[in-house]
Order: C-alpha cells, then structure tokens, then sequence
C-alpha cells in the first residue's frame, strides 16, 4: 500500500495533521517513537481547553480520537531512514516493511542543547525552564535567573521582565552591547558575565546559584535559551532548506523547499510539572 501521506512525528503538530488528513479521507500512516521532548513534564500549558493537562493524557486522547478514522494508521516505531522513490518517498522504520507515501510531512520538531552546568538536569522542567510564555505564569514575581550565552540574552531578558522584575542575567560581556547592559542595568537587573558553576536546590526546587569564583545568589528559579536543532536530519539530508534557528523553512502552507515535503510543529512548549 502507498500512502497519501506519511507522518513523521507525533507530538501535537503530527496528531493534528493526523486528524485533518483523516477527516478528509487521505490515507495516512503516523510514525513516531513515543520518546516526546516533553517528557519531564507533569503538566503542558498554553491550550485552549487543555491547560495544565498531563502531556500523557494529551497523547491518548489525541489518539482515542484519531481511531474512529479508519484510514489512519499508527505505528510505534523508530524512523531510521527516508528516502525518495519515483512515486514519493519509502520510510524506514524498525522491523516492518519499509512504508511508502506520495507526500511526508515531517513534525519531529527541535531538541535543545543545553550548557554542561553541573545541576541543570535536576531543575529543567521544575524550576528551570527555556520558555517564559509557557511556563512564566508559575514563576510570575519570583526571584530568577536568566542565561542564555547568545546576543539574543537582551530580548529574551525583557520579554522574562514581564513576569518577574527580580531578575539576574548570566551571560558573556560579549553579547552584550554597553547600551544594552546599561539599559538593563536601569531597570534593576543584574548583569553577571562570571561563569555559572552549578545550580543548587532540593527536590527539583533551585534555591540559589553558584558560580566559578566561589560566590552565589539566592534564586528561586528561572528561563535558560538552549541551542535548537532538528531531533532528526531527515529534513536536512533530503536538501530541505534550514533557518537560523534549525528549523525547516515552509511557505504558508507548510510546504518545504522540496517537492513532496512538509513540515509542522512550534519550536517550543510549555515543560511544567506540577
């Protein structure tokens, strides 16, 4: 059987698609190995109606409602390898017999790579974080720390302010402009340029900061900006056009630079446990 469309990746962007396709009575398979970035969290925040739901619970859903559609198929499986055939593309994934599909859309989306800071892993999704408009609102007027080791540290610093004007941001002088630390400076901000050593708490909970020349600041929590690339190389093996921040380039429609591909997902969503 050859496909209308083979889905690779199924966090929300891929189930959507899953769903729409479904309804318009496409043939679909739905390739994805469970293994969702947001695995740390207890609670996913930001949709309408499903605020604060388990992302667990979000998938099963997601999935009771994909099988009343008879032409969507679900495989659990690992894609190895994607390659394209004269009628479309042939999906290698674990055991089975390789798939084939006129069309791919693939919503695997992006992984973060994070700083090696002795302690970061014990935070990330408790009290550390890397997006405010996910996971601000728990942690609105507390005190926190803000890192990121790009020059993008002055806009991610004053979207943070937002939610909380106890701020202290960790980064090289380097990215920082004099105008841009003065200006952050102005509005009560603390601009540390020493390098962190670890982050120290209990239980998931940061209590302060430590850094290289032995001193430390007391913090409650806080946003780090990961570098993002794409969880898979499929996109970029198959001459798909990249942007500054890893993602796949699509027109409006969703469609990449090559024929026959599209890609679907947002760059980042909401790690809060609870």
């Amino acid at each position: 059987m050859v496909y209308d469309c083979a889905i690779v990746g199924g966090g929300p962007a891929g189930l959507n698609a899953a769903l729409v396709l479904g309804r318009a009575r496409r043939n679909v398979v739905l390739l994805d190995d469970n293994k969702p970035r947001n695995a740390v969290t207890h609670a996913s925040h930001g949709f309408i109606t499903r605020d604060g739901v388990q992302p667990a619970e979000f998938r099963r859903i997601a999935h009771e409602e994909l099988s009343r559609y008879p032409s969507v198929h679900y495989r659990q499986t690992e894609v190895t390898d994607v390659e394209r055939t004269e009628n479309g593309f042939r999906i290698s994934a674990g055991p089975e017999e390789p798939v084939e599909a006129h069309k791919l859309l693939l919503a695997t989306g992006l992984r973060e790579i994070f700083p090696p800071i002795a302690g970061l892993r014990d935070f990330y999704g408790r009290s550390l974080f890397n997006c405010p408009y996910c996971d601000g609102w728990e942690l609105r007027d507390k005190p926190l720390v803000v890192v990121s080791d790009t020059p993008h540290i002055f806009h991610y610093a004053k979207t943070i302010f937002n939610w909380s004007q106890d701020l202290v941001v960790c980064t090289r002088a380097s990215n920082l402009t004099s105008e841009q630390a003065e200006a952050l400076r102005s509005k009560g901000i603390t601009v540390v340029d020493v390098p962190i050593e670890a982050f120290v708490g209990h239980e998931g909970r940061l209590e302060y900061v430590r850094f290289e020349d032995g001193s430390q600041i007391a913090r409650a929590g806080g946003f780090i900006a990961p570098k993002w690339v794409q969880k898979s190389k499929f996109g970029e093996q198959l001459g798909c056009q990249l942007n500054e921040m890893g993602g796949i380039v699509t027109d409006s429609f969703g469609r990449s630079s090559v024929a026959g591909i599209y890609a679907a997902g947002l760059r980042c969503m909401s790690v809060r446990p609870s």
